[in-house]
């Protein structure tokens, strides 16, 4: 079985604020297990687990996809759940452009037998998954709900392989479908 997912990859000025953010977050009793920043990415579709014969078909559907470029902006950091968090993101501000590519990619993937999502698609990037909550994470989360992260364009989204791995995910691209 071969893990996937669909994603837009970040600028590293984005990148670097992420890390930035991670610090203070860091600084929290919270027990927390951060993204590489360096991997750090939007997600519009995660397929998960498919069987490698899946892929071809799955590439073809892709290459299907068509949509022009558009700007986004990575900003507010946040939680699930304040009460009791298990992801901490930052919001992507896209004018919807990020939902409208969602449904294209479900659409495509629908006919391949692949489930579309059950909950609705928001766009962010993930910075952290909650191992053990604390109350000393909420000030922080406060501090970084209105910091801006940065901006980027989006002009091509890849499909990728995610290998878990003991020090954490290893992402390999696939596949790169780039604007018209």
């Amino acid at each position: 079985m071969v893990r996937i997912f669909i994603a837009i990859d970040l600028p590293s000025s984005v990148r670097k604020q992420i890390k930035e953010c991670q610090i203070i977050l860091s600084k929290t009793e919270a027990k927390l297990t951060f993204v590489n920043p360096a991997c750090a990415h939007i997600t519009l579709k995660f397929i998960g687990e498919v069987d490698p014969s899946l892929l071809e078909p799955i590439i073809v559907a892709l290459c299907t996809i068509r949509f022009s470029s558009f700007p986004y902006q990575v900003t507010g950091v946040g939680a699930n759940n304040l009460r009791s968090p298990r992801v901490i993101w930052a919001t992507v501000q896209d004018g919807g452009a990020c939902a409208l590519l969602h449904r294209q990619l479900e659409d495509a993937l629908a006919t391949l037998g692949i489930a579309r999502d059950g909950r609705a698609f928001t766009p962010h990037t993930t910075l952290a998954r909650v191992k053990r909550p604390h109350l000393s994470l909420i000030p922080a989360l406060k501090h970084l709900s209105q910091k801006h992260l940065g901006e980027g364009e989006a002009i091509g989204i890849r499909l990728k392989k995610s290998t878990l791995l003991p020090s954490g995910p290893l992402y390999e691209d696939l596949l790169e479908v780039r604007s018209i």
